[in-house]
């Protein structure tokens, strides 16, 4: 099963499921997609989509899941890393009215840089993509929350 997350961004990103519909039709897709589309609108005989789920339906979708497809948002990049899953992320675009901006580009760049993810950019064959990560071996996601906490600790003591 693909499970598609599009966040809850109040803008539309139809973009990614026209690309993940095509993939369906031309049957590169032949997997059950699920779908959580936020405040995108959209119709497909192919997917099933919701606009939320609950945060236990989420969770039991996200751990059944074969793969995540997902918008640039570092929570639900998060979500698919912390469950062991392979991850295809494609940043919402200002220029599409997608994001107010373009900040999920170097969320993406730098998740992919770290070999995590593949990142699926405007202009790119979903398709390819699509080849691409049944061979892909994620990095295992370590989350540096301890440093963190540590690092704002000894800030917090020393001043």
């Amino acid at each position: 099963m693909i499970l598609v997350t599009l966040g809850t961004q109040d803008k539309p990103f139809n973009r990614l499921l026209e690309s993940i519909d095509k993939e369906i039709e031309k049957g590169n897709i032949k997997d059950k997609v699920v779908v959580q589309a936020g405040h995108t609108k959209y119709q497909s005989k192919n997917m099933e989509i919701y606009d939320l789920l609950d945060r236990d339906e989420f969770q039991n979708l996200i751990s059944k899941c074969d793969l995540l497809i997902t918008h640039g948002g570092v929570g639900s990049i998060l979500s698919g890393l912390k469950n062991n899953k392979k991850v295809i992320v494609s940043p919402r675009l200002s220029k599409y009215g997608e994001h107010m901006n373009d900040h999920q580009i170097q969320i993406v760049n730098n998740f992919v840089k770290e070999g995590y993810i593949l990142g699926y950019y405007d202009g790119d064959d979903l398709e390819s993509i699509l080849k691409r990560v049944k061979k892909f071996k994620p990095n295992k996601y370590v989350s540096n929350t301890k440093k963190l906490v540590s690092i704002i600790e000894d800030f917090i003591d020393n001043n």
